[in-house]
């Protein structure tokens, strides 16, 4: 299944929405693939087993199971998450991708892909609404966050 959708960060025509900086939703965008447990309460645990300035190494724990993946970065631009097939988890890809259509107009382009067919019918075409579905609101959810920890003070 492959999947992408916009989220709008900075809208000049809504006053009531506090413009971010491509600087500080990059930060929050890193932030995510460093510090997931802010942004995925259903995470127990997430430990850096390597990290460089372009990319992380991460083992990721939801109770017993434990994913491996590779988060790259091309900076203020994409996030790019990598993670290998194992065990019964096959191969995927998603990212984050900085979109500026004009000045300080930013958006992100979130796009997924798990390696399967696109299956258009029956239950598999079920299941894959219902991921699109999952993953447009958590993906809302990290824009959210990420506005909220800049509004503490706790991302600059």
């Amino acid at each position: 299944m492959k999947f992408n959708h916009l989220i709008q960060i900075n809208d000049p025509l809504n006053p009531l929405i506090d413009p971010l900086t491509r600087e500080q939703l990059w930060r929050g965008l890193v932030m995510r693939a460093e510090s997931p447990q802010l942004f995925m309460p259903h995470l127990d645990d997430c430990r850096l087993l390597e990290k460089s300035l372009d990319r992380v190494r991460r083992e990721l724990r939801y109770g017993e199971l434990v994913i491996i993946d590779q988060v790259s970065y091309l900076p203020q631009i994409q996030v790019l998450y990598d993670v290998p097939a194992q065990g019964d988890i096959p191969a995927s890809r998603m990212s984050m991708t900085i979109e500026e259509p004009q000045a300080e107009v930013l958006f992100v382009r979130f796009e997924y892909d798990d390696g399967q067919p696109e299956d258009v019918s029956g239950e598999a075409a079920f299941y894959d609404n219902f991921r699109r579905s999952a993953y447009q609101e958590a993906d809302i959810d990290t824009v959210r966050i990420i506005r909220e920890l800049i509004q503490r003070g706790e991302l600059h």
